[in-house]
């Protein structure tokens, strides 16, 4: 194990306790929020290697009001870049997700070799991410979405240019809680029919600038309780603008 590893889950064991009563504790839907957990020299690679918008990894997505933004088309770990894939491979270890597990409270996670919605998101100047539930369910491997981690890689981000993650009440009525999308911050949340989040309004950054992430998701075989479920069957993400509606 690389020396960043140890001491990241060191700082996690020391942190774990207080994640697990903000996780529980946090509206509108079970989240926390962990600030420079990752060593500064990692986050300066993940930031040097982020592929430029040109770059054929990226897949785009262009529909209006809902989704303006690019993901990276991950097929294999070879698709991933070095540090990014050292990074990708440390929060899919057995040893990351007992973390995990002790901070949500949800057993038995299981990690996405395919990346499947996961990977790198790369949003520029007039992008947008609708408010949203994500898809519940992992057909190749047949199990249930059940946490989302997002990494922001932005630095010297300014509050001005937007780009917040929203975390929306279960009404979808209105806007609960706004975190900036600075670099070196993890976010983790429960994902189910009603964890509605997204950065709705276009992003106000300079042209040369753009929103920076990575996002992996983990699962269970089980299926989420009862009280989470909204439509029992597998979906995709699920939009506000489309009456929380599936996209054709």
């Amino acid at each position: 194990m690389k020396k960043w590893q140890t001491e990241t889950l060191g700082r996690l064991d020391e942190i774990v306790a207080a994640k697990k009563k903000e996780f529980s504790c946090a509206d509108p839907f079970p989240h926390c929020v962990i600030d420079d957990l990752f060593d500064l020299v990692l986050i300066e690679e993940l930031v040097k290697e982020f592929p430029i918008v040109s770059d054929p990894i990226w897949e785009s997505s262009n529909q209006e009001h809902i989704q303006v933004k690019l993901r990276s088309n991950w097929v294999t770990d070879e698709d991933i870049l070095p540090a990014t894939r050292t990074l990708v491979h440390f929060l899919n270890s057995g040893a990351f997700m007992k973390r995990l597990t002790e901070i949500c409270g949800i057993e038995k996670l299981i990690s996405d070799p395919y990346y499947t919605g996961g990977g790198l998101n790369c949003t520029r100047r007039g992008g947008l991410l609708d408010v949203h539930v994500d898809g519940n369910w992992h057909h190749a491997m047949g199990v249930h979405r059940r946490l989302n981690a997002i990494l922001y890689l932005n630095k010297e981000w300014q509050s001005e240019w937007g780009g917040h993650l929203e975390l929306w009440d279960p009404e979808v009525t209105q806007c609960v809680k706004s975190i900036e999308p600075k670099a070196n911050r993890l976010i983790i949340f429960e994902t189910h029919d009603y964890t509605y989040h997204g950065h709705p309004s276009p992003l106000d950054c300079p042209s040369d600038e753009s929103r920076k992430s990575l996002i992996l998701y983990y699962y269970t075989a089980l299926p989420r309780p009862e009280t989470q479920i909204v439509i029992s069957k597998p979906h995709r993400a699920l939009w506000r603008r489309l009456q929380l509606k599936e996209l054709s």
